[in-house]
């Protein structure tokens, strides 16, 4: 006869998780809105590759039919849809990404909801307050022994990168400015929630104050940039042609528009 010793029933774990995603904010009329996409696309071909991407519709508010239809057509432009930001819905069709309820925004001052975020914005009156010091970045610093060539965050909560940035390679660094002693290399990307200083030659894309802060700027000794983008407003190599390419350059904001000044 044999026996089977019975088999332990495993236990599910579950863990919460946050991340930092992407948020599109489709505006009226929706043609010109999808014409700017396109440019956007046109000069960062794949930006938006596997990149979780959160629509918020909150300012369109369209119905269900114009919703599966946008949905639609981002996807046929690469772009995947992980969740969609509605208020006054809890779900949507079966074939839509499904509604955030209570999502939060990342920001320098850490996660605010809607609410919040907004008052913030109109009080800050075009800047954001500078990101302070993160303990864990802390005790890390203090504690890391890693050599030149590997990405050393500072009490502050910079990162300090003494290596050139390869073709390819995107850092992402949601808690502060971002510092790059090298060259960074076209189709490499550099994203900072601070500015971004850059002591070589910036020949990739660089997007600072990506959550929020008006304020934030980038450096860099000599721009050969793809594209430079502070909170979401950008300008592209074509446009900064014959104006500040091969310079040593800042970008800031002014206003709502981007400005790209040489520096003597």
């Amino acid at each position: 006869m044999t026996f089977a010793a019975p088999l332990e029933a495993k236990s599910i774990r579950f863990r919460a998780r946050s991340f930092v995603a992407f948020t599109l904010t489709p505006e009226a009329p929706l043609d010109v809105w999808l014409e700017g996409l396109d440019h956007w696309i046109g000069n960062s071909p794949g930006y938006f590759a596997g990149r979780p991407v959160v629509l918020d519709l909150n300012t369109l508010k369209p119905d269900v039919a114009a919703i599966e239809s946008l949905v639609d057509v981002l996807g046929h432009r690469g772009i995947r849809i992980y969740a969609i930001e509605l208020d006054g819905h809890t779900a949507l069709e079966p074939n839509l990404p499904p509604v955030l309820v209570g999502a939060k925004e990342a920001t320098t001052d850490g996660l605010l909801p809607r609410k919040a975020r907004e008052e913030s914005f109109d009080k800050a009156e075009g800047r954001a307050p500078e990101a302070g010091p993160d303990k864990d970045s802390v005790g890390k610093a203090d504690a890391s022994k890693a050599g030149d060539s590997e990405p050393q965050v500072e009490a502050s909560g910079t990162l300090m990168i003494k290596a050139p940035i390869r073709s390819g390679q995107a850092i992402v660094h949601p808690h502060g400015d971002v510092i790059v002693l090298g060259s960074v290399a076209s189709g490499s990307e550099i994203i900072a929630a601070g500015s971004i200083h850059v002591y070589g030659t910036l020949r990739g894309r660089a997007s600072a104050g990506a959550l929020g802060n008006r304020g934030a700027r980038i450096f860099c000794r000599k721009n050969e940039a793809e594209l430079l983008a502070v909170d979401g407003w950008y300008v592209t190599a074509e446009e900064m042609e014959g104006v500040s390419r091969g310079k040593p350059v800042q970008a800031f904001l002014d206003g709502d528009a981007l400005r790209v000044s040489t520096l003597s």
